[in-house]
Formats: C-alpha cells, structure tokens, sequence
C-alpha cells in the first residue's frame, strides 16, 4: 500500500481520519471514466428490469403504448430507480460496482461515509455539472486536488482504496 491510498478506505463505513484524507489520493481521469462505464452499464440492466415492472401491466391489459400521465409518471419512476441505486450504494461506507471494481470509495470532506443527503446533493449536482459537455468532470484535469466541480459542490470526494491483500 502506498501513502496516497488509504487503509481505511477499505473498510467499508469506517470514517477517514483528517491526517489519512490530507493524504489520500483521488481517482484521475481515466479511473473516474472507467468507474462510470461500469456503473452505467450496470445501471442500464436495472433500468430495463425496472422498466419491464412498470410496463407489464399495461402491456396485460392491452395497452401497446404507455401515454399521457402514466408516460410522465413511467419517466418520473425511472429517475427514481436511478436515484435509488446510487442513495443506495453511496451511503453507509458502501461502493457500486464499478467502485469496487476500480478501488474507489466516497467520503464527505470530513472523512465521513456519506448520508442519504448527501448522496443525493452529489446525484443532483454531478448531473447539472456534467450536463453542459461533461465540463464538471474535465475540471478533474485542472484541480490541484483532483476533484471534479461536484466533489466540491457536494462537499464529498472518492478516495483510493487500498488493493487486497496490501495494508493494515
């Protein structure tokens, strides 16, 4: 284990001291983009088994088209289903996937695993930042910290965790 990858990170809720956080290391670039394919693939097989759910119904009953309210309220649920994966593995020390995968984990400024509302400011605000081409992301490249313009919005951040096998 390196300096810049942190022990505590890898145990699941486990807060970050404020000496290890100064010292962590965050994800670049590259690992950010990675991360998010992989949940997003994910995230895609949730929402067709979600969408299949909503849609049963009506396709039982005759109905070839969801219209009217039933399409807003089809839309509403799908960025609840959305919300409700990343509220989920956001909060109490727990990693998506592709976090996982990719050995990261989110933490808010002060070491802390992140709460519900937290998980949903940094949602909201990654995709109002991310929306105009991305650029809340390629802030990643300028930052001295490595944060994108949500990590700082949400005053959350990911940080490395340490491989398996290495460390305390």
């Amino acid at each position: 284990m390196t300096d810049s990858e942190t022990p505590a990170a890898s145990a699941s809720a486990a807060p970050i001291t404020a000496e290890t956080l100064a010292r962590a290391r965050a994800p670049g670039l590259l690992r950010r983009l990675a991360t998010m394919l992989y949940d997003l693939m994910l995230l895609f097989g949730v929402l067709v088994v979600a969408a299949g759910l909503y849609y049963t119904p009506f396709h039982l009953t005759g109905h070839e088209t969801i219209a009217g309210p039933f399409r807003v309220g089809f839309q509403v649920y799908l960025l609840a289903v959305v919300a409700l994966y990343y509220g989920y593995f956001w909060t109490g020390g727990r990693q998506t996937l592709g976090m996982r995968a990719w050995r990261t984990r989110l933490v808010r400024s002060d070491g802390a695993g992140l709460t519900a509302a937290d998980a949903m400011r940094r949602l909201l605000l990654a995709a109002v930042t991310l929306a105009p081409l991305g650029i809340g992301l390629w802030w990643v490249l300028f930052d001295r910290n490595s944060l994108t313009w949500y990590d700082r919005l949400s005053a959350t951040r990911p940080v490395l965790s340490a491989r398996p096998g290495r460390g305390a």
